[in-house]
């Protein structure tokens, strides 16, 4: 079976869906391929938020290029680093095809951000800085009222109307290239057979690999074992975009050794079922120690180094352990969306023997703690300076001692938003190859374009695969 298209897109996210309207409007046949029924549609972008670093409407937040370049790579040659500020053009193969984040693709993402926003308006879309999880903030962000399911639902039925073919329950497996190399279709199953051949110019928008073992074995090692999707949509990512291009000679970017790490309660089925209250607890490993500073700065600038951590913890799991003095915090309830309750006791050796915790340690643990905190003014909404004297590691902020019963827990685990290793590409979305030249018919977006390095750039997911989706379809048009 064989089917013509102008533009075959793989994956039903915000890249996918971006790429697939934007090449429509522009008059190109388009097809979109999605892994999931039509129920789970959609991807990550399905169960997120979708907030966007911004500052209003059309500008990104202040700190979105410095936060980007602060965190481009590891130990990388200052000659090259120098290279890249001139144009892709004018650079050598080198850089061109070099793992970090390029420059030129951030200012891409920042000067169309603005742009792409406006463009989703025109299909019902509005915006609110209306309160999140993140009771404390380190920058500005915005974000589409009904989040990531109103963009999928806005898309697709706008694709729809503009007659972009829908195959639900498809998977690739093999992109098809000519006898030049140009990529000139792809290679699909479904459910009613194992061969389908879907002919034009490709968009890889399917995801990274947060759901498959295999691939993050291989990648993270030991650590993977514990590591889950942060939602339904990630369990269909199983990285079959990034391998078929790497197979046909695309450059690699992104660290393939790191992914957005979010902590959660693994007691919990919920989509993105987060535990945001430990600054103003304290975090404990299984044997009942401490091991981080909970509180060094904001929630939003600290919850993926500490996940990590919790992830490299025997059993990858710790405990947050809080007092009723958490109730001074207005709104904490947001911070926790586990649909678990805490572990509850009036004392913390009883606390300890619910949690599988050697009671002595822990009520040493909180005694060592509470005897460092000092007296002062506690705010919660803000970084308050409050830290504790003479204790390794120190709690920067919001230390109150831990003393007032009934104490209340929550386990914590690592969960996988999506993974930073992907495919390098220029700011077209164009494939580039390890020579830094695009490979013909060939485009990447979303977690499938790889963009991180160290730290992720909060709030900045769906604003890369709706920019970079909405370039790819409009470059593709114009080809």
């Amino acid at each position: 079976m064989e089917h013509k298209f102008d533009l075959i897109v793989v994956g039903c996210g915000i890249a996918g869906l971006a790429t697939a309207v934007s090449a429509a409007e522009s008059g190109l046949k388009v097809a979109v391929l999605e892994r999931a029924t039509i129920e789970d549609r959609g991807g990550n972008t399905r169960w997120t938020e979708a907030l966007m670093r911004m500052k209003n409407e059309t500008e990104v937040a202040d700190d979105l290029e410095d936060h980007f370049m602060a965190n481009s790579g590891f130990h990388l040659d200052p000659s090259l680093v120098q290279e890249a500020g001139d144009s892709n053009e004018n650079r050598s193969a080198i850089v061109r095809s070099l793992g970090f984040t390029d420059p030129e693709l951030i200012s891409t993402l920042s000067s169309e951000a603005g742009k792409a926003l406006t463009w989703l308006k025109k299909f019902g879309i509005t915006y609110s800085d209306m309160p999140t999880y993140l009771i404390t903030q380190s920058t500005t962000r915005l974000m589409p009222v009904g989040g990531g399911w109103a963009l999928v639902e806005a898309l697709v039925k706008a694709g729809e109307n503009l007659g972009v073919k829908f195959f639900y329950e498809t998977t690739a497996v093999k992109l098809i290239q000519s006898e030049d190399g140009t990529v000139c279709g792809l290679q699909a199953s479904s459910n009613q057979t194992r061969s389908i051949r879907f002919m034009g110019k490709v968009m890889l928008a399917c995801g990274g690999f947060e759901g498959n073992q295999e691939m993050q074995a291989l990648y993270y090692g030991a650590k993977s074992r514990y590591i889950r999707p942060i939602a339904r949509g990630g369990y269909y990512n199983k990285g079959e975009g990034i391998k078929m291009a790497l197979g046909i000679g695309a450059a690699p970017c992104g660290d393939f050794s790191e992914y957005h790490a979010e902590p959660i309660d693994p007691r919990s089925g919920q989509p993105e079922p987060i535990v945001f209250v430990f600054p103003y607890g304290i975090l404990v490993t299984t044997a009942g120690k401490r091991f981080i500073d909970e509180a060094s700065n904001t929630v939003d600038a600290i919850y993926e180094n500490i996940a990590r951590l919790i992830n490299e913890l025997p059993g990858g799991v710790s405990y947050v352990i809080c007092d009723q003095k958490l109730d001074l915090v207005p709104n904490w309830q947001r911070t926790v969306r586990s649909d678990q309750k805490p572990i509850t006791a009036d004392t913390i050796e009883e606390l300890a023997n619910k949690l599988g915790i050697p009671s002595a340690q822990l009520v040493e643990t909180v005694a060592q703690y509470n005897k460092a905190t000092k007296k002062g003014n506690f705010k919660p909404l803000e970084l308050d300076g409050l830290c504790t004297e003479g204790l390794t590691p120190p709690k920067s902020n919001w230390a109150l001692p831990i003393d007032q019963g009934p104490y209340r827990a929550w386990p914590i685990s690592s969960a996988n938003c999506f993974t930073f290793g992907g495919l390098r590409c220029n700011s077209n979305a164009q494939v580039l190859d390890t020579d830094g030249r695009p490979i013909s018919g060939l485009y990447a977006a979303g977690e499938t374009m790889g963009l991180y390095y160290g730290k992720y750039t909060g709030a900045t997911s769906v604003m890369r695969g709706l920019v970079f989706g909405r370039l790819a379809g409009q470059h593709a048009a114009q080809k």
